[in-house]
């Protein structure tokens, strides 16, 4: 006595297995197209000679003293000089988030009466950043990378280990 093929469970297992197959293909389609990756940057050696650039600029801020503590709480950011007493007409501070650029941002920042550099944010920004703080002649610079919010002053120093 001979059965339909769709009554055999046989017949079942034998399906299923590309039909997953096919499925689990256009849901890694869908997500690759969705949320793709940055390009690789094509001249290297341009980005490499860029790279010992910056190296530069992070041992000039080393030999000229150059030291930060920076604090946000309540949505305000303080940033104060530490390390050396000359006084600076602005400050660029950029913050790269690790996984996301559009969440990358920039401030120009002049100083108060104080000599601090303040900034309010009008949402709550936390997680882990890259901070980048430099002059407006861009001549030296800072990279450090930390973790927001920060209620006490965590000092950010100029490294070489820091420095891409």
């Amino acid at each position: 006595m001979k059965t339909s093929w769709y009554k055999e469970p046989w017949a079942w297992l034998v399906f299923i297995l590309p039909f997953t197959a096919v499925v689990a293909g256009i849901a890694t389609f869908i997500i690759a197209n969705t949320n793709p990756d940055t390009l690789v940057v094509g001249d290297y050696y341009k980005k490499g000679k860029a790279i010992n650039l910056e190296l530069s600029k992070v041992k000039l801020a080393q030999k000229l003293g150059m030291r930060f503590d920076l604090q946000l709480h309540n949505n305000q950011l303080v940033i104060k000089p530490t390390g050396i007493e000359k006084v600076f007409p602005l400050l660029n501070v950029n913050f790269f988030h690790p996984t996301l650029e559009d969440k990358d941002f920039y401030l120009a920042l002049t100083p108060d009466g104080n000599g601090y550099f303040r900034h309010h944010f009008d949402q709550e920004v936390s997680g882990k950043w890259r901070i980048t703080i430099s002059p407006f002649e861009g001549h030296w610079k800072i990279q450090n990378t930390i973790s927001l919010p920060q209620a006490n002053f965590i000092e950010i120093v100029p490294n070489l280990t820091e420095a891409n």
